[in-house]
């Protein structure tokens, strides 16, 4: 059961800032903000949604398929993807582009800011999405705008239920195109602070949100989720822990188990139970694609 992943294939430079944001940074002269982070600690890695959702449904032994673009200097992640047994049928090459790339610095509190370079992404459009994919389910995760807007239509017209999960692309859209992605949707993905503007722009509060879909699911950091469902609201509990290292890619690490039950017939709030674990698990280790998960895990999850 082929799980089709729309979204950005990206290289992550990551930055550890040992100090906190809040301490550099003046409220009262943001209009003239000069400021610069000495980062002792610096790595890249395999990241983009697409990707970090991929690995993470690997690593639940689902087969995952990103309907992405890579760049001119793509070629080893597009071998990375084939070694990780992810089927790469709908990843495209963009010569005249750079991969896309997020440059992403994390203080000691875990608070972050990233730099995003859209590159090959922006070009994500012109893979389509037909209606002979064999897929179960999909998710629409932050990827170029047009191809957002796009593979939402054709997910609906090839009947393939789908995850709206706009993340940091959700400022792209108004308020009326918010609501034909929820029309469309199935389900949707978003943190706490995504739900709110999703309310904001939209004008739906979560339960009105939730009665146009089949759940809401707000992600809540260490807190766990809240899921919404024909206006009622439930809340799952987070996982600690063993370790908090890097969050980069927990929220992706929550999808892909969030993709993997909804592909199995899963109730809502075990998907997000597994989701917690996921993410748990992989905040515990530095960049969004180096965690292990125990599938065999899965007979308790």
């Amino acid at each position: 059961m082929s799980i089709l992943i729309c979204g950005s294939l990206a290289f992550d430079t990551i930055m550890t800032f040992e100090g906190r944001f809040a301490e550099q940074i003046l409220p009262d002269q943001l209009h003239i903000l000069n400021v610069s982070f000495l980062v002792p600690g610096l790595r890249r890695e395999y990241g983009g949604c697409a990707g970090n959702i991929a690995y993470g449904l690997r690593q639940l032994g689902a087969q995952a398929r990103p309907v992405a673009t890579l760049g001119s200097d793509g070629q080893d992640y597009l071998s990375r993807l084939d070694s990780l047994g992810v089927d790469t049928r709908h990843v495209q090459l963009a010569a005249e582009q750079y991969t896309a790339q997020a440059m992403i610095m994390t203080d000691r509190d875990n608070n972050q800011i990233t730099a995003f370079h859209p590159g090959a992404m922006s070009l994500a459009h012109r893979n389509p999405i037909g209606a002979d994919t064999g897929a179960v389910i999909g998710i629409i995760s932050p990827d170029g705008r047009d191809a957002m807007l796009q593979h939402a239509e054709q997910f609906h017209a090839a009947g393939i239920p789908f995850v709206f999960d706009p993340g940091q692309g959700l400022p792209m859209f108004n308020g009326e195109e918010l609501l034909r992605f929820v029309e469309l949707a199935d389900w949707a993905a978003l943190n706490d602070y995504e739900a709110r503007m999703l309310s904001d722009r939209t004008g739906l509060d979560h339960a009105a949100l939730s009665q146009r879909l089949r759940g809401l699911v707000i992600t809540l950091a260490d807190q766990g989720c809240e899921l919404w469902q024909d206006g009622e609201r439930t809340h799952v509990p987070g996982v600690p822990a063993a370790e908090v290292v890097d969050p980069t890619g927990c929220g992706d690490a929550f999808r892909a188990a969030l993709l993997y039950g909804l592909s199995q017939g899963w109730p809502l709030a075990r998907c997000a139970a597994l989701g917690n674990r996921m993410g748990a698990e992989k905040i515990a280790s530095r960049g969004g694609q180096n965690y292990r998960f125990d599938a065999t895990a899965l007979a308790t999850a």
